[in-house]
């Protein structure tokens, strides 16, 4: 969707009334030339008017009036007047506003003869603006003094020393409102943009003022005057500076502001580059606060970028000094990046890097001789400048801000310019040494270091793909290989596209102009299209996807006639192995992208684009795999135009694809399949409109015809893909086939319409009531996205078919919603919102309100809209009413729970009538409201019943066990007694469980205490019966206190607010600032003191809404508050102990959300004050301390730990947590040494989030996969401040691991040191010199492999590998070895020999050590003692390879006698023996013995059957399914086969029933697929009919089973079945489960014909038709009705997922009715039994019978009320209906 860009306002001029009458009274000055007083009468009119777009025309008018005037016409005091009004008006509006442009360009064209004038009168109008100015208007002024100066030559006539008096002035004042403005966040944010604007107006001010500023301060007189002024200026620059206040974008300003000022002051020679030693006094005195020691370190990366951009650098430099100060820059840019910890500054760090690289490249830009040669080796490769740059690249291109890696990469590209210009001799980089060695290096970096992929893209682009080719031939392969990963994908096609690119332009230069471009095209087609095709038939599909998303596109765009070679290297590839997707699939992802970018169009003959059948495109789009048939499917849809016409082929694909491919159970199918298809519509609208235009101006009668028959095949399409869609939506219907269906109607209706106009496309004719009630029956589906969808797509819907507006119809939906919403399931009160929200549109829904109060004896009297009342008057009413209406009911609820709560939680619980207020609030338009008093009584009574629901249910959720806590009446009899176990078990919100257990009244409670604990209450309330269990009550009570406060946070983000601003003005609302600060008091409240994790984790969403609105307020009270709350829990949390109100346990509850909603609200764009004052608090208490030893002194220090975890997990906190995630580091490795448990806990889940914080989320299986890791390098280069921690942490640790006692002595954080070491990992490009060398840590992470604790060895190793350069490699392998004994001795630990050999093998790549001969001695051992343990292993390995080879037969022999002898060895791994029997009895290599004779394979199967059947594990089936092809082939006739055979074909059959384990299942389906072609379709029919239907049967029950594996291993039956058997579309290929399961019983019925079996085979899939007997289904209804409700609270019945029977049933009956069809007119003289056909008739009348009568008792609208029910009976009806009519037809033929 395209968004159009915000336009801005246009405001029409206001003046003072005064000052505009004597404008007009100027312009009516009688005398002047005429054009001079056309000018003044267009000027009068645009006064007088105010309507602002008229104002613009007028002013438009007058500047062309103004151009055309004439010297001659240059007299009076008219024409003056007219430049001052304009002037004016010019300088009195809004920067942003449309008409002042239009004045600039009206001045701006005035005559040149008439510039001096109007620079005057701009002049004078900005002199009277900046003479008496209010600090309110200082911010217009100076963006109108910025806009002067860039329109205008206003240097020359506004005085100098008076423009920078008015600017330090504002800068002053901006000052001075920084020191007192904490806290308001929003002011101080436009405070900041306020002042970056006066900086940089200042900045133009000297830099268009150069050579007046020049003379002026080298004339004798006046200069001291513009000294002082300078002064000011530079000081406000200075305090910006050193102020940390200011955010960095006005420090980064100010510091070039600062340069220029030098610059100006000293000029542009060798002076203002050496420093302040030739500056005058004044500018020294004003610059000692930028030169003390002190200073913030950021000052002196604000003044290098102020050298760098306000200093020229190109050419030559004007001498020595400039070059020192070049070279100074970055030098201390890099010693900044180690010492800066924000993100932020590392990213500007980053940019002016960048910065300076540039400016270097422009030195050396000129004649080289005039580049000094230091400077030149300085700047060249190889050198220290270079080396250090590139350590910081490597250190920060995996850094996770974008900026930061993007100008990283633009500085490695810089530093290889700058090579190149050093070292302009060497052109080819193969006789570079730095260039061949750096790109060597980085190919040999891990390929999940996204840094490399942009500095291999600068290689290619300066030394061409050749060069990397060269070095590295299988880089395309390479490269490939790695597009399965989304994260690198990206990055490895841009780099794929900038080599075959190059590689193209490369080829073609070489072979020159002369030279056929199929000869070297043949080579880059081997180089590029060869592995990418081998990649997409054989690799894995997620792989291939990416490949089809980034490379393919690009690979066409640059070579389109490589199209026809991947087509033909397609055709003629060899099948491959299941799980990729193919040849097909191969073909079909080409020609998709192929087709998006415009290389092929859609054509109407057999062959798409010339290139592939039809059919081919058939059998694709019901494919196995997704992405197979989603490729077909874009293929269709997608089109380089989208006006392109649709084809009558296409939508007979789409036709062909839709039905099976509707219910995907994949989320990512479903969206792209919504993504193409809206892609389709797209087309289809936009094509008409092209058409509908052509048809206008078409004068060829023959095209008026072919494009009116267009449009009839798309109104015919899109009337069958919404009757399609909609008559999914059946009661029973899977979740994904609603959804998708949904999906599809809703783009239905936004791109067409489903009215019933004159509209082309009107769909709304063919929207039945019956569709329209389906949908209205989705809204009670048991998943959100369904209702939602539904919601929306009944609001597009005819009215007239869904009927709400029928009095009748609106009363039931609205009795059903009321209904719900008093409902004990939590999803029902989603409907009930969903259903109100549908009626709030209607009309007459306050007739029906009225109605129902009438009904419940409610004193309600809604107001009903007047007529011809406009929409939203209506919605405004109703919503009124509803929320009125819910109120009333609410308010005597929650009197019954004050009474009782228990009979409360069974029989009307709060929370649904307040989730629907909240709901039907939210669509209002709170901003233009009529009905403000009767809004503000309605908030004032739901805030006031908010809290009367928080009072009922809080002491449940802030019980210190709220978890099976049931509060009794406090009217019972027995409430004496339970409410002294209440006093006991509810919270005083004490931490007294540090010091002490609390203990039960033993005397008086135990009988109580019994009784509530294992009995559930029972209520008498009017003879209706509640049991109530802890469950509900605990429900009831936390979702009370969710909806609460959702609603409380609705209330004050969406309602306007009602305060007095700082100017006494105010602003009316609906809800005032007493009533937000009380609700944020409440919220307070709830989050410090409720423990049930549900009540305050849902409390922070309301109080973040609040926090949101708080910060944005303009009331200066409310934007205050967040830091006082936050200054008053801060402080709480210091003094708690263990009498506080604040929960220890629980993770400290509430209180990090508390603490995290407060914090979070702060912009983004602040200082951001209050995370860094409540951090440094936070960590400062984490840390343990001398007098913190006992539980009860450490309660702060937990609840610092805990609110360090959830601060640290906050994502929109986002970098701006970076610079304190070195002191949680420390405080988590602390806080293991605790000796109390629940400090050592807090820290174990602090550092875990801490690691994720830092390495990333897991992004794989792979606990230590490089993909959550990072160089040494770049750890310790981004926290600094871990490297001394950790090393003598480390130290510590390692100082405890061997003890001499023998005895294990673990320390605490040896663990944890040893994870983050292991965390990291080596690069090649790590040199030998760093200031954070690793060296120091390998003494002590090697003697922790000596530690008695093998997960430490095995850590200690792991954690070995990124210390040891990859030079001193060979030698730490070396010297580990040398470490082993060679011999045994009685002080030889084996742990050391363990540790040490883990470590050696943790250096896996090692070639170059093992290369060395003294390291091949000591691997191999000389000793002859024993051998090492290495030669060892390696010796046994070759012996046991022998022995396997000759136990083989016996062992084989040895199995099998035991397997039939002893039967119950029914395990898993019986089922491997079988099958590895089975494979050796296939090919009479081993005979089948019981021990004592020789088994024939009948016998032998007889017996694995009777094991199979007794056995838990059903997997001997797979392997009995050999023995029964062979007997079938050996023993055809008899008896015994035949019982043999069915025994087995009942066993197989048991195996597919729903409630087998999935392994038995797909066990199952591999023994059904593999005797498809010999049993289930065999001409002869071996196992008889009755067997072979059950065991089709059994394959179509695993067709439709909820398990995708399970389905997609029995759809490959279709790839068994004979071709001339199969249709074209699914002959020869795997087919989707849908699919599979069409063709399947197509083919069963085709089978039937064939065995001459269609009667009685008719009436065997009658029988399925039918179902299992009716009396099951009635035993299991009356099961389920006497179940009560309550006990299953959070049941939501059967989700159904994957199977539909009614659409099962459907094609069963369609494809029973077409053999029935078949039959009559083959005339088969066959027929059926008449009484079996006469037993299933009155079974099946029956059936439908009862089933309508269920129906019929059922209560109205069952759909909401009884769904499962409703849809259980339906299901049932619709059965015995079909049944019915398929035993008619067969009675007819017969």
């Amino acid at each position: 969707m395209v968004v159009k860009k915000k336009t801005a306002k246009v405001e029409a001029v206001v003046l003072e009334e005064e000052k505009l009458h004597k404008l007009i009274a100027s312009l009516s000055i009688d005398g002047g030339e005429d054009g001079v007083r056309q000018v003044a009468h267009t000027l009068q009119s645009c006064l007088e008017l105010t309507e602002p777009v008229q104002q613009i025309q007028l002013v438009k008018k007058a500047g062309s009036q103004l151009e055309a005037l004439t010297r001659e016409q240059s007299d009076g005091v008219l024409l003056d007047a007219c430049l001052h009004t304009l002037a004016l008006v010019y300088t009195s509006l809004q920067a942003k506003n449309p008409l002042r442009r239009a004045i600039a360009s009206a001045l701006g064209s005035v005559p040149e003869w008439l510039q001096e004038r109007t620079v005057n009168s701009l002049s004078a109008c900005l002199s009277d603006c900046m003479s008496s100015p209010s600090s309110e208007q200082y911010s217009h002024i100076v963006d109108t003094i910025s806009a002067c100066l860039d329109g205008f030559p206003l240097g020359e006539w506004l005085p100098l020393a008076f423009l920078l008096q008015f600017l330090y002035k504002v800068l002053s004042e901006y000052l001075h409102q920084n020191r007192y403005g904490a806290g308001r966040h929003i002011a101080q944010a436009q405070l900041m943009q306020s002042c970056l604007a006066a900086v940089k107006t200042s900045m133009l001010v000297v830099q268009r003022s150069q050579d007046t500023l020049s003379v002026t301060l080298q004339a004798k007189q006046d200069h001291c005057k513009l000294e002082d002024t300078l002064g000011s200026l530079l000081g406000c620059y200075i305090h910006i500076l050193t102020d940390e206040e200011f955010i960095q974008s006005v420090q980064s300003t100010a510091g070039m502001a600062v340069v220029l000022l030098i610059r100006s002051v000293m000029g542009s020679g060798d002076d203002v580059a050496s420093g302040l030693d030739s500056a005058p006094q004044w500018l020294k005195q004003r610059c000692e606060g930028l030169c003390t020691s002190g200073r913030p370190p950021g000052v002196s990366l604000y003044l290098c970028h102020g050298a760098l951009a306000m200093l020229s650098w190109k050419g030559a430099l004007p001498g020595p000094q400039w070059e020192k100060l070049l070279l100074l820059v970055p030098n201390t840019l890099l010693d900044l990046d180690v010492s800066v910890k924000e993100s932020s500054t590392a990213m500007v760090v980053a940019r002016v890097l960048t910065l300076w690289s540039g400016a270097a490249l422009d030195c050396l830009q000129g004649e080289a001789r005039l580049c000094p040669p230091s400077l030149q080796q300085s700047l060249s490769g190889g050198s220290e400048l270079q080396r250090h740059l590139l350590e910081h690249i490597y250190s920060h291109w995996e850094h996770p801000l974008d900026g930061v890696r993007h100008q990283t990469r633009s500085l490695f590209r810089n530093l290889l310019l700058l090579h190149q210009h050093t070292n302009p001799s060497i052109s080819d980089p193969t006789k570079d040494p730095y260039i061949t060695n750096l790109t060597q290096n980085l190919l040999g970096l891990e390929w999940h270091m996204r840094g490399k992929y942009g500095s291999l893209g600068c290689l290619v682009e300066l030394y061409g793909a050749g060069h990397l080719l060269d070095i590295q031939s299988r880089l395309p392969s390479c490269l490939l290989g790695l597009m399965g990963d989304q994260t690198l994908a990206p990055y490895a096609s841009d780099l794929l596209e900038r080599l075959f690119v190059s590689h193209k332009t490369q080829l073609a230069s070489a072979a020159g102009a002369d030279a056929k471009t199929e000869d070297w095209m043949e080579c880059w087609h081997q180089t590029w299209v060869t592995p990418l095709l081998h990649v997409l038939c054989r690799a894995r599909l997620d792989q291939t996807t990416y490949i089809l998303d980034y490379f393919l596109p690009k690979l066409l765009r640059c070579s389109p006639s490589s199209l026809a070679h991947m087509v033909q290297a397609l055709q003629n590839t060899p099948p491959c192995s299941t799980g990729s997707r193919g040849a097909l699939g191969a073909l079909m992802t080409c020609l998709r992208a192929a087709r998006a970018q415009g290389v092929i169009p859609s054509t109407e003959e057999g062959l798409w684009g010339g290139l592939v059948p039809l059919s081919l495109l058939q059998q694709a789009l019901i494919h196995k795999h997704d992405q197979v048939r989603m490729d077909a499917l874009g293929l269709v849809c997608e089109s380089h135009r989208s006006t392109e016409v649709l084809t009558s082929q296409e939508t007979n694909l789409i036709r062909h694809f839709l039905p099976p491919n509707l219910n995907s159970q994949s989320p990512g199918i479903r969206q792209q399949t919504v993504s193409l298809m809206k892609k389709l519509l797209c087309r289809v609208k936009d094509s008409t409109q092209l058409l509908q235009k052509k048809l206008i101006q078409e004068r060829d009668e023959e095209q008026r015809d072919r494009d009116q028959h267009t449009l009839l095949q798309y109104k015919e399409f899109l009337r069958w893909l919404s009757v399609t869609l909609l008559e999914v939506l059946l009661p029973g219907a899977s979740f994904s086939k609603c959804l998708m269906s949904l999906h599809l109607l809703g783009l239905l209706g936004q791109l067409f319409t489903f009215s019933t106009g004159p509209d082309v496309f009107a769909l709304g004719e063919v929207v039945t009531s019956e569709h329209a009630q389906n949908v209205l029956y989705c809204v009670a589906s048991n998943f959100l996205e369904v209702k939602q969808l539904a919601s929306v797509l009944l609001r597009q819907l005819p009215p007239s078919a869904v009927g709400l507006q029928v009095p009748e119809r609106m009363c039931c939906v609205l009795q059903a919603a009321l209904d719900l919403s008093t409902s004990t399931k939590p999803f029902d009160s989603v409907t009930a919102a969903h259903l109100l929200n549908l009626l709030l549109h209607q009309p007459d829904l306050s007739q029906a309100l009225l109605h129902c109060a009438q009904n419940q004896a409610l004193d309600f009297q809604p107001r009903s809209p007047p007529l011809q009342a406009s929409e939203t008057l209506i919605l405004e009413l109703n919503t009124l009413a509803v929320a009125q209406f819910l109120l009333c009911c609410l308010q005597s609820e929650v009197s019954k729970a004050e009474s009782s709560l228990l009979q409360a939680a069974a029989s009307c619980p709060l929370y649904g009538r307040a989730h629907c207020i909240t709901a039907v609030l939210q669509h209002l338009n709170t901003g233009s409201l009529l009905q403000t008093e009767q809004w503000r009584c309605l908030v004032s009574d739901l805030i006031a019943v908010c809290y009367r629901m928080s009072d009922v249910v809080s002491p449940v959720v802030q019980s210190s066990s709220p978890e099976g806590l049931i509060p009794m009446d406090t009217d019972s009899e027995t409430s004496v007694g339970l409410q002294r176990i209440l006093q006991e078990i509810q919270p005083r919100d004490t931490n007294d469980f540090f010091t002490s257990a609390r203990e039960l009244d033993t005397h008086q409670g135990d009988d109580h205490t019994q009784t509530q604990t294992s009995h559930t209450p029972s209520l008498d309330t009017g003879g209706e019966g509640y049991r109530v269990t802890a469950q509900m009550v605990l429900v009831c009570c936390w979702r009370s206190m969710k909806e609460v406060a959702m609603l409380l946070g609705q209330l004050c983000q969406s309602l306007p607010l009602h305060y007095t601003n700082d100017n006494a003005h105010t602003h009316t609302g609906l809800i005032t600032e007493e009533q937000v600060e009380g609700v944020g008091l409440y919220f307070r409240q709830q989050l410090l003191q409720s423990r049930h994790r549900g009540a305050f984790e849902l409390a922070y969403v309301g109080f973040v809404r609040l926090t949101d609105m708080l910060c944005r307020s303009g009331s200066q009270a409310l934007q205050q508050l967040p830091a006082r709350w936050l200054s008053e829990v801060l402080a709480e949390v210091k003094s708690s102990d263990p009498s506080s109100k604040l929960c220890a346990t629980r993770r400290s509850a509430g209180i990090p959300f508390y603490i995290q909603a407060l914090l979070s609200s702060e912009p983004k764009s602040s200082s951001c004050s209050l995370l860094k004052m409540t951090m440094r608090e936070l960590i400062a208490l984490a840390m343990p301390s001398a007098d913190r030893t006992t539980d009860s002194s450490t309660v702060p220090q937990v609840h610092a730990l805990n609110i360090l975890r959830a601060l640290y997990r906050d994502t929109r906190l986002g970098e701006n947590i970076i610079p304190f995630v070195s002191e949680g580091m420390r405080a988590a490795v602390l806080g293991f040494t605790s000796p109390v448990w629940a400090v050592r806990n807090s820290s174990t889940l602090l550092f875990s989030t801490l690691i994720t914080r830092i390495f990333g989320v897991k992004k794989g299986k792979d606990e230590h996969s490089k993909k959550n890791r990072m160089t040494g390098r770049e750890f310790f280069t981004r926290f600094p401040a871990l490297y001394p921690f950790l090393l003598s942490q480390l130290e510590e640790a390692a100082a405890t691991v061997e003890s001499d006692s023998g005895q294990v002595k673990l320390h605490p954080s040896l663990f944890l040191l040893l994870l983050v070491l292991s965390r990291l990992y080596p690069s090649p490009m790590d040199g030998s010199s760093s200031p954070l060398g690793l060296a120091p840590f390998m003494p002590f992470i090697m003697r922790c492999g000596r530690s008695a604790v093998y997960r430490t060895r095995e850590m200690a190793a792991r954690a070995l590998v990124p210390f040891v350069l990859v030079t001193q490699v060979p030698s730490t392998v070396c010297s580990l070895v040398q470490e082993l004994p060679l011999q045994p001795g009685p002080k030889i630990q084996h742990n050391h020999i363990h540790g040490t050999l883990l470590q050696v093998c943790s250096h896996g790549n090692m070639p170059a050590a093992l290369q060395r001969e003294d390291t091949k001695a000591v691997l191999m051992d000389g000793s002859e003692q024993r051998p090492s343990p290495v030669a060892l292993t390696a010796r046994e390995g070759r012996r046991g390879m022998e022995a396997k080879r000759r136990a083989m037969t016996s062992v084989c022999y040895t199995v099998s006698v035991y397997l039939l002898t002893y039967p119950v060895c029914a395990s898993p791994r019986c089922s491997q023996v079988l099958q590895t029997l089975c494979v050796l009895s296939s090919s009479s290599e081993l005979l089948w013995t019981d021990g004592v004779k020789i088994l024939s394979q009948k016998d032998a199967l007889l017996h694995l059957l009777t094991l199979a059947q007794n056995s838990a594990h059903r997997s001997e089936t797979t392997h009995s399914e050999t023995l029964i092809i062979k007997v079938k082939h050996s023993n055809n006739q008899g008896a015994s086969a035949a019982a043999c055979l069915a025994q087995w074909g009942a066993l197989v059959c048991s195996c597919c029933s729903e409630e087998q384990p999935v392994e038995v299942k797909l066990m199952a389906a591999k023994v059904l697929v593999n005797c498809t072609s010999t049993l289930l379709t065999s001409p002869y029919l071996p196992l008889g009919l009755s067997t072979t239907a059950s065991l089709w049967r059994s394959l179509f029950v695993l067709l439709q089973d909820e398990d995708q594996e399970v389905r997609d291993s029995a759809s490959d039956f279709i790839s068994n079945v004979p071709a001339r058997l199969l249709s074209a579309d699914v002959a020869g290929g795997s087919v989707c489960p849908p699919a599979a399961l069409d063709s399947g019983v197509e083919l069963l019925c085709r089978l039937l014909e064939l065995w001459g079996q269609v009667p009685a085979g008719v009436l065997a899939l009658t029988e399925w038709l039918l179902g299992e007997d009716g009396g099951n289904d009635d035993a299991v209804a009356d099961e389920a009705s006497s179940l009560d409700d309550e006990d299953f609270l959070f049941e939501k019945g059967d989700l159904n997922l994957w199977a539909e029977p009614v659409q099962w049933v459907k094609l069963l009956h369609r494809h029973l009715s077409a053999l029935i069809l078949t039959r009559q007119h083959a005339q088969d003289p066959g027929t059926a039994a008449p009484e079996q056909v006469r037993q299933l008739h009155s079974r099946a009348r029956a059936k439908a019978l009862s089933s309508q009568q269920a129906l019929d008792s059922l209560p109205a609208l069952p759909q909401f009320s009884c769904s499962m029910e409703h849809a259980r009976l339906t299901l049932r009806h619709q059965r015995a209906t079909l049944a019915l009519d398929v035993l008619q037809k067969l009675t007819q033929t017969s």
